[in-house]
């Protein structure tokens, strides 16, 4: 996850104060102090730190928590509140304009993952809100950025408009709104050229463009991973083009998160998106309250409940619902069950959603091996219909002959019976306690 080592460090802080019944001034300055280190060590912007310290101090010393009933939930309730307003306070949306299209000019310098943040983009806007965008090609210095963005628009089955790299990127805006107001594409997505650093040539040529396509959006795509650079780059762009938001690349990766955390502050542009991952899917809205509680370990159930209903299908999830209920469910609906848990993302992306799911005891760095799951969608396809319904049936020369149809040892195949036997006990449980909830019984999450 994104912002690991920072989250570790305030969540072992917040842990220290959090049960206190009476929170003291030299509480609160230590506390700070960690927070400081914390926050520094994390890449944030000095000047960012300092405003902050001084503004949770201010808070925590202050009457909101002195007199209240708890002391230290209430200093963790400041902290929060001014992380969410650090990353921009509430979500900043995407704009709409009143005259289709809305147009938005993606740029920032060489391999920040530009092109393929346009192909990601694009996808989200089309599968979250059912629009219809259209892809352009204006990077005409790198011959590799027009290809690579025509692969992505074959990959996402989505139109690409270019004009080769022989005409001016000015042109092609000209010529690209044309199209897509005869063909009523509602958004046009612009992938600019980038440089290895800024210089006055690109920004002159973005600023041409800028006058032609009348951007509601001018986006900069940059690396989390490259700090307190990003922050540079973001606010010389700004000073230059006026951006409307950025997009953080690479938050996943082993980054300290600190450009997420300065970017706001210093540029005040807003984080409209972030980057987790290598898939084409994986672009998500930016909300600066769900971050703050992520890396708080407070979780983020809203994101996971989000990306349940986007890939989870509805109809399927009630019918597996009640054959849990009646004890029929079988390695079929198991497989079914596990892809759609895939389409959701990394399973550890998924666990450290769950409030307070560091702290379970071996989930807090947990790695879900792909191979593993991979072995067990093999085993299931290798067994016959009357095994996947029936396990019971399972002898030594069934499991021999999936063990070799699956390139897998009988070993492993046990261990998956065991585990298939194990849930299905453990669901017998979960539906008669939430049986029992209907009666007065209280139970977690039912």
């Amino acid at each position: 996850m994104a912002f690991e080592g920072l989250a570790d460090r305030l969540q072992n802080t917040m842990a220290k104060i959090r049960g206190k019944g009476k929170v003291s001034e030299a509480d609160v300055k230590e506390m700070m102090r960690e927070v400081r280190l914390a926050l520094l060590e994390a890449d944030v912007n000095f000047k960012v730190v300092k405003d902050f310290i001084k503004r949770v101090s201010e808070r925590a010393v202050g009457q909101e928590v002195m007199k209240s009933l708890t002391p230290g939930q209430q200093v963790i309730k400041v902290v929060k509140e001014e992380l969410t307003e650090l990353m921009g306070g509430e979500q900043s949306k995407i704009a709409v304009s009143n005259r289709p299209p809305t147009v938005i000019m993606m740029v920032g310098l060489q391999g920040a993952g530009k092109t393929t943040t346009t192909g990601k983009l694009a996808n989200l806007l089309r599968k979250k809100f059912n629009r219809k965008p259209l892809l352009v090609a204006a990077d005409i210095y790198r011959p590799a950025a027009i290809k690579q963005l025509q692969t992505l628009g074959k990959q996402l089955d989505m139109p690409v408009f270019s004009m080769g790299d022989q005409v001016s990127p000015v042109e092609i805006a000209t010529k690209a709104l044309e199209h897509a107001k005869n063909e009523h594409h509602d958004y046009v997505i612009i992938d600019t050229a980038g440089r290895l650093h800024i210089d006055e040539n690109l920004m002159e040529e973005l600023e041409q463009v800028k006058s032609i396509a009348k951007p509601d959006e001018i986006f900069l795509v940059v690396d989390a991973m490259t700090g307190q650079d990003a922050v540079n780059v973001a606010k010389s762009f700004n000073e230059q083009l006026g951006l409307t938001g950025v997009v953080l690349t690479k938050l996943d990766g082993d980054t300290r998160g600190g450009a997420a955390l300065s970017i706001r502050s210093v540029t005040d542009t807003p984080i409209k998106f972030v980057g987790l991952g290598e898939k084409l899917d994986a672009l998500e809205a930016f909300h600066p309250e769900r971050m703050a509680s992520r890396i708080l370990g407070m979780g983020d159930v809203l994101t996971l409940i989000e990306k349940a209903q986007t890939n989870v299908d509805a109809e399927k999830a009630k019918e597996l619902e009640q054959k849990m209920r009646t004890m029929s469910f079988t390695f079929d609906d198991f497989l079914e069950q596990l892809g759609q848990v895939r389409n959701m993302g990394p399973l550890e992306d998924l666990i450290g959603m769950l409030p307070g799911a560091n702290k379970v005891k071996g989930l807090k760095n947990l790695q879900v091996d792909e191979k593993q799951i991979s072995h067990v969608e093999a085993i299931i396809k290798s067994m016959t219909k009357a095994e996947k319904i029936n396990p019971e049936i399972m002898n030594a020369s069934r499991k021999k002959r999936i063990a070799k149809g699956s390139g897998t040892s009988v070993q492993e195949i046990n261990r998956l019976l065991k585990q298939f036997e194990d849930m299905k006990k453990m669901m017998k449980q979960m539906t008669s306690m939430s049986k029992g909830k209907k009666k007065g019984m209280k139970f977690p999450f039912m």
